[in-house]
């Protein structure tokens, strides 16, 4: 059975404004105190927000078990500092970000200039794992037009600098400035990615491997496909799902590819709309179908990809799981829906992070 890791990255917030607050050093220190935590969170780009990554998981229960555990173990050291965490995409509040102090993020920050600094973007990244980088290869050919799904089941950024963005997912909108993010063309083999990473590498617009933003890319430290779509998920049950749909399309990709089925020829572009609407959207009006990139309503689209990976669902034993939640998620919402209802409620974007304070860890 592949086993699933999932990377999140979480906001740190002041619990009384909502407004981001620059304190990821002092809780990594304070983890670090402890004597645990220090290979569970991280330092991200920005010291507003704090990133930690689950163990390998075969069983999902467990995997849910270890988010929940991560965000509560997050949050009682931010709270130690006065401060909360906030399973949030973007801040919803106007924020000035302070750059983390070390010479990676410092380089990026006067190679890229501007949005570098706005890059103040929470995402969830899942990994899955392979048999081999010819095998990941494959699988990355195979699924990419079904990414922009998890996007929209995982939205949950709408608000931007004080103001609703009328997208969904703003935080895709965010991440697409960098300019080696997005989707990539069919590869073919493993020689031609490696080849292409190389190629990327060579302009010396980016630094390294650890820079190739592709939506879903072969994992530089882990015998693992990376998928990178998704948006950090206001509740840990949809990152669940998402975890869950990310194995169904890694395996179900990886019998197509041992049965010798070809990977849909959509190209880069048609992808990357397919991805703006699905950020634009989210879980309402229409995404663009994966098989014939047409609009088609967003309900039948997500019940399509189920029914892509339904086998593989099965012989994990996830099928059952993956179809109530996403019954959950359609009556409650996602985080962006989440989010406008609080905010049409009450009319204040700091009850909005409130509530979101609330839902990271229920």
């Amino acid at each position: 059975m592949r086993t699933v890791g999932v990377e999140e990255e979480l906001l740190l917030v002041d619990p009384e404004t909502g407004e981001p607050r620059a304190q990821a050093a002092a809780v990594l220190a304070r983890a670090a105190q402890e004597g645990a935590g220090q290979d569970v969170f991280e330092k991200e780009l920005h010291d507003e927000q704090l990133e930690f990554a689950t163990h390998p998981q075969s069983s999902m229960a467990e995997l849910g078990a270890e988010i929940i555990r991560c965000r509560k173990d997050a949050a009682r050291h931010a709270e130690g500092l006065g401060s909360a965490v906030a399973a949030l995409a973007s801040s919803p509040l106007p924020v000035s970000p302070t750059i983390t102090m070390n010479s990676r993020y410092l380089w990026m920050a006067r190679e890229f200039g501007l949005p570098t600094q706005v890059q103040l973007v929470c995402g969830c990244h899942v990994h899955v794992s392979v048999e081999s980088d010819e095998e990941g290869v494959a699988v990355l050919d195979r699924m990419r037009p079904w990414l922009s799904v998890l996007t929209a089941l995982s939205a949950n950024s709408p608000f931007w600098q004080g103001r609703d963005s009328r997208y969904a997912s703003y935080r895709t909108q965010v991440w697409d400035m960098w300019p080696m993010a997005g989707p990539a063309d069919v590869f073919g083999s493993a020689e031609r990615y490696h080849q292409c990473v190389e190629d990327l590498i060579s302009t010396e617009v980016v630094r390294d491997q650890g820079m190739i933003y592709f939506d879903a890319r072969l994992s530089q430290r882990y015998p693992t496909v990376e998928i990178r779509v998704a948006d950090v998920c206001l509740h840990p049950d949809t990152a669940v799902l998402v975890a869950a749909l990310a194995r169904g399309l890694v395996e179900t990709a990886a019998r197509e590819w041992r049965a010798g089925l070809e990977p849909l020829p959509h190209s880069a572009g048609l992808l990357r709309l397919a991805a703006w609407r699905a950020a634009r959207s989210g879980m309402s009006e229409a995404l663009l179908d994966p098989a014939t990139m047409r609009p088609r309503p967003a309900a039948e689209v997500i019940h399509a990809l189920l029914d892509h990976v339904e086998e593989a669902l099965v012989d994990h034993g996830d099928a059952e799981l993956a179809r109530a939640s996403v019954a959950e998620l359609t009556g409650r919402g996602n985080g962006a829906r989440v989010q406008r209802e609080v905010m049409e409620r009450t009319g204040s974007l700091r009850e909005v992070v409130s509530a979101c304070v609330r839902h990271t860890q229920a």
